[in-house]
């Protein structure tokens, strides 16, 4: 169970993000934030693979899937695929909170990012992600779609449509920059490697994007408080537990768990911040647990193929 703990601790430290972007100075733009949140956990993680290779040397790599379609992209290219998926969801995913709330935009991006991730996966890799994951996703959309507002009224907010194209547009990156370091660890990159250099690579991307911003906000304190909260706690720490477990599991799979963020961020939205929520959006919060209930049960034969593939 400790790669599924590791995920879904990672997501809860995901599902601080919207919260910790509304206690932050109101002028800062989500472009500027999302660069500013890349750069601090990208150096970070890059720091931390770099000790991690000179005191642990690299394992052989193993043989590549045949049935694969990425086993025929370099590693460069699923590096640089991988960096600009990350750096593509920042300013995405700030968008959709600010357009929508963070309890909308947060589950609209997470809850589009499972069917989108595990589509790909099965594209890719000519392999169904399992019955398991099939009802635990259906039923975590389904409590994704209930919170949302889609059905219903989720608190009397209007949604925003370029919000949620941007919101939608950040869950599709987030499948990209999963699927792309999924396929490094499976070349035999180890955890710290992958998200380190997918993240370093992302983070000196960032610099331009950020220099081109207005910075003012980054010098207030309450703009340095929420900018290394966003780098250290929800980029650093949770994408080096997000790798552990990405090591050890399916990509659809981690891509389900990490419904555990929207669940989060509801969560804080209504108690920390006053978003107000109807019966049916609470409906769909319990909903929503059951299905990442479901998928993390160590059904018995679903663990074994679970391992069998990420060996």
């Amino acid at each position: 169970m400790l790669p599924f703990l590791a995920v879904l601790l990672a997501a809860v430290c995901f599902g601080t993000t919207g919260t910790a972007q509304a206690f932050g100075p109101g002028d800062a733009s989500a472009l500027s934030i999302g660069a500013a949140r890349i750069l601090i956990g990208g150096a970070v993680l890059a720091g931390v693979a770099a000790v991690v290779r000179m005191r642990r040397p690299a394992p052989p790599a193993p043989a590549p899937d045949s049935r694969s379609a990425s086993r025929r992209v370099p590693s460069w290219l699923l590096l640089a695929i991988g960096s600009l998926g990350v750096l593509a969801y920042q300013p995405a995913f700030f968008l959709g909170t600010s357009a929508n709330g963070v309890a909308v935009g947060t589950v609209v991006a997470l809850g589009s990012a499972p069917i989108i991730t595990g589509l790909l996966d099965w594209a890719l890799h000519r392999r169904f992600p399992g019955a398991v994951w099939l009802v635990a996703t259906v039923v975590a959309t389904a409590g994704v779609v209930l919170i949302s507002g889609v059905v219903g009224d989720a608190g009397g907010r209007p949604i925003d449509l370029p919000g949620l194209m941007g919101s939608v547009g950040a869950g599709a990156s987030y499948a990209v920059y999963t699927l792309a370091s999924k396929a490094l660890l499976e070349r035999g990159w180890s955890a710290t490697t992958t998200m380190g250099s997918v993240f370093g690579l992302a983070a000196a991307l960032s610099v331009p994007v950020l220099l081109s911003t207005d910075l003012r906000w980054l010098v207030t304190p309450a703009g340095a408080t929420m900018a290394l909260w966003l780098g250290l706690v929800t980029t650093a720490a949770a994408y080096l537990l997000f790798g552990w477990g990405l090591s050890r599991l399916r990509a659809a799979t981690v891509s389900t768990l990490t419904l555990a963020e929207p669940l989060t961020a509801t969560l804080l939205g209504t108690l920390v911040l006053g978003e107000s929520l109807t019966g049916m959006a609470v409906a769909g919060l319990v909903v929503l647990a059951a299905g990442l209930v479901i998928l993390a049960v160590p059904w018995r034969g679903r663990r074994a193929r679970t391992l069998s593939a990420a060996a």
